[in-house]
């Protein structure tokens, strides 16, 4: 049953106007090992930009650089819009925090979206129901513990015995809010930072990790999202290279009737 009182995802995300910047806060909620989790931080970033007076359309890509640690507590947001023409806005978001240098720096692109011709190549995963899959049990940030995860590939084997090849880091698995909440464009950015990091499904053990950049591509609008009237989604990522302290990641959502809704890519920093 969906909640119908204030989310904690809503109030973690919440984002005023101010004369020439908008403000978050952090929450505790959505915390990780050392700084908020990242996707919630993308999310308040975009709530900004939709709930902005000029915006136009809906979000077609939005790109996360997280420049600096963002400290507990309240930060600034300047919202700037760049550049606008018929179809599409180029929006840029600077995060900072008692005046200081830029923590986090984004950018954003809105489109005016037109019925086309209408094509998808990609396949929908295989995939066990939701209600047939087994939640996973294994928490240990705070934000981990605002999800219901539940593995269908790839559950994290942290500990295991070593083998003499990495083993995959691939992962497929059904995510939604614990405290269910309808599927929208905020709920697609932050899941789609979701993903445990791949280098710690490849060690198979936690590693100090953080993500550097983010970028996450919308394949459904609005009117979209309140068609699929979903409160969870199917996830897919893997890597494809882990070097000098660096590894990637690319990641898809799908709808459970096998629409693709999203898909990002992210560049992370570890130690091992």
């Amino acid at each position: 049953m969906l909640t119908k009182t204030p989310h904690l995802f809503d109030d973690a995300t919440t984002v005023t106007a101010g004369d020439s910047r908008w403000q978050g806060r952090t929450s505790d909620d959505y915390w990780a090992f050392v700084g908020p989790f990242g996707g919630a931080t993308a999310a308040t970033i975009l709530r900004a930009l939709v709930d902005h007076p000029q915006r136009a359309g809906d979000p077609l890509s939005l790109t996360v650089n997280y420049c600096a640690p963002i400290a507990q507590g309240a930060f600034d947001l300047d919202v700037r819009l760049v550049k606008a023409n018929r179809s599409t806005q180029h929006w840029c978001v600077e995060l900072t925090q008692g005046g200081g240098d830029v923590a986090t720096l984004a950018t954003a692109v809105f489109a005016e979206r037109r019925p086309s011709w209408s094509h998808q190549p990609a396949q929908f995963p295989g995939a066990s129901p939701f209600e047939q899959t087994l939640p996973y049990a294994k928490v240990a940030a705070p934000w981990v513990k605002q999800y219901d995860f539940r593995f269908v590939e790839g559950e994290p084997k942290f500990g295991s015995m070593a083998t003499a090849a990495p083993p995959n880091a691939f992962s497929k698995f059904w995510i939604g809010d614990r405290v269910p909440r309808k599927i929208d464009v905020l709920s697609l950015v932050a899941m789609s930072d979701a993903f445990f990091g791949r280098i710690f499904h490849a060690k198979r053990e936690l590693v100090p990790f953080g993500t550097v950049s983010l970028t996450t591509y919308f394949h459904a609008d609005a009117a979209d999202l309140v068609a699929e009237d979903i409160a969870h989604v199917l996830a897919v990522a893997d890597a494809k290279i882990f070097h000098t302290g660096y590894g990637d990641q690319n990641g898809e959502l799908w709808s459970p009737s096998g629409r693709l809704l999203a898909t990002t890519t992210q560049i992370a920093y570890f130690k091992a």
